[in-house]
């Protein structure tokens, strides 16, 4: 199993305290097995076997448990009196009504309750309601760079596996996958679950023809501005006519099952979020190749959604800025206050140009909080006017280095 060591420490942060730990993310992203890291951590800290009650309910032996009444009994026998229990409930959605068991659980002073699954609205909405701000939630994404890299042995060039990276994709079983035809089935049984399991068997109205192809056109427009106008009329315009509203509804289906998250644009003047034209970028790259098979892709706007979730993984809220007539890729505000980080394949032009335009919107800015422009031009750090422009592999691949 990959060690994925941030997520372990976020985890441990919240251990035994009066608080319900709630892991949310894709398919396959790692939430199941990153709570199998977190058992062997706790049984090697001493806490005993039978203290443990580990349930995963895409396991058919835990089938009986249907309601929120058979789950709360079948964890109540299991309990060990005058120990703390630790209770992890891997996909927890598929019982009816879990938050109630959850929340009886939560009351109990010897149970420290772990959940996790894979549709952010369902648990997220409902679990605020019943539970009013008793828990607090963390997002598992894929493989970082760092983590995927970790998973190849030899000296290979880290741009052929930044290449790797993005065309197969960073979900933690691809990297024990050999050949394209295996990567592909893969993925490809991802995205089918993702749509008809995490959209369409819960959304009983949703169009999965309509859907497809909303899919594929986020898939097709990564780090573009959309709208629900924009993406209706390009829709009927390839002969299936959809209401606006249709399109706002099934992006926010979309975001629940975690294929894609939405970046709201930040006027960094006004500081201020902007409700307009927001951006979508995908959690996994390598469904990309699933939905539109080996058409090209813009190199800039697949690295932008590279950075986009590397931010994520850091801390944070992300956006995209707004300074006047320009646009900064990424604003990141933070308990510490706000990065700002221009993104571009390359800014190795013959006259310089392209390395001005991507400067200009950081210029532009007036504030002393950090600039960033990275790039795939391999090279040691350069210094424009206080905007740092750093080669984006080392960037990924070492997140405590002081840029």
């Amino acid at each position: 199993m990959i060690p994925r060591a941030e997520y372990l420490e976020k985890i441990e942060t919240y251990k035994d305290k009066d608080i319900i730990k709630v892991l949310t993310g894709l398919r396959r992203a790692g939430k199941t097995t990153i709570m199998d890291l977190y058992k062997e951590k706790l049984l090697a800290e001493g806490v005993g076997d039978e203290q443990i009650i580990h349930i995963n309910f895409e396991d058919v032996d835990y089938d009986y448990i249907e309601t929120y009444k058979q789950l709360h009994e079948e964890i109540v026998k299991r309990l060990t009196p005058g120990k703390m229990n630790y209770i992890i409930l891997d996909e927890v959605q598929r019982v009816v009504g879990f938050e109630r068991a959850v929340d009886s659980l939560y009351l109990r002073k010897n149970c420290d309750v772990y959940i996790t699954g894979s549709n952010s609205k369902l648990l997220s909405s409902d679990l605020a309601t019943l539970l009013s701000g008793r828990y607090v939630g963390i997002n598992i994404l894929p493989l970082s760079f760092r983590e995927f890299v970790s998973t190849k042995g030899g000296n290979q060039r880290m741009d052929m596996l930044y290449k790797d990276y993005v065309e197969d994709g960073s979900l933690p079983f691809v990297t024990q996958l050999e050949g394209q035809w295996a990567i592909r089935q893969y993925l490809s049984g991802i995205y089918d679950s993702v749509v008809l399991k995490d959209i369409v068997s819960r959304k009983k109205d949703v169009d999965t023809d309509i859907l497809r192809r909303l899919i594929k056109f986020l898939f097709s427009s990564i780090g573009s501005e959309v709208s629900a106008n924009s993406i209706a009329g390009t829709l009927s315009s390839s002969g299936r006519k959809t209401a606006p509203k249709t399109i706002s509804q099934y992006l926010e289906y979309i975001e629940a099952s975690f294929i894609f998250y939405k970046a709201e644009r930040y006027d960094i003047k006004g500081k201020e979020l902007l409700k307009t034209k927001p951006k979508y970028y995908a959690s996994e790259l390598g469904l990309r190749k699933v939905v539109l098979g080996n058409a090209p892709g813009d190199a800039g706007h697949i690295l932008e959604n590279v950075v986009y979730l590397e931010l994520i993984r850091r801390g944070g809220k992300v956006h995209v800025g707004k300074i006047g007539a320009t646009e900064v890729d990424f604003v990141v505000i933070g308990e510490e206050g706000m990065e700002y980080y221009q993104v571009a394949y390359s800014v190795n032009d013959a006259d310089g140009s392209v390395l001005q335009r991507e400067l200009r919107p950081l210029l532009a800015i007036k504030d002393h909080n950090p600039k960033y422009l990275l790039t795939m031009d391999y090279g040691p750090m350069i210094n424009h006017d206080g905007i740092r422009q750093v080669y984006v592999l080392d960037w990924l691949l070492q997140p405590d280095q002081p840029w």
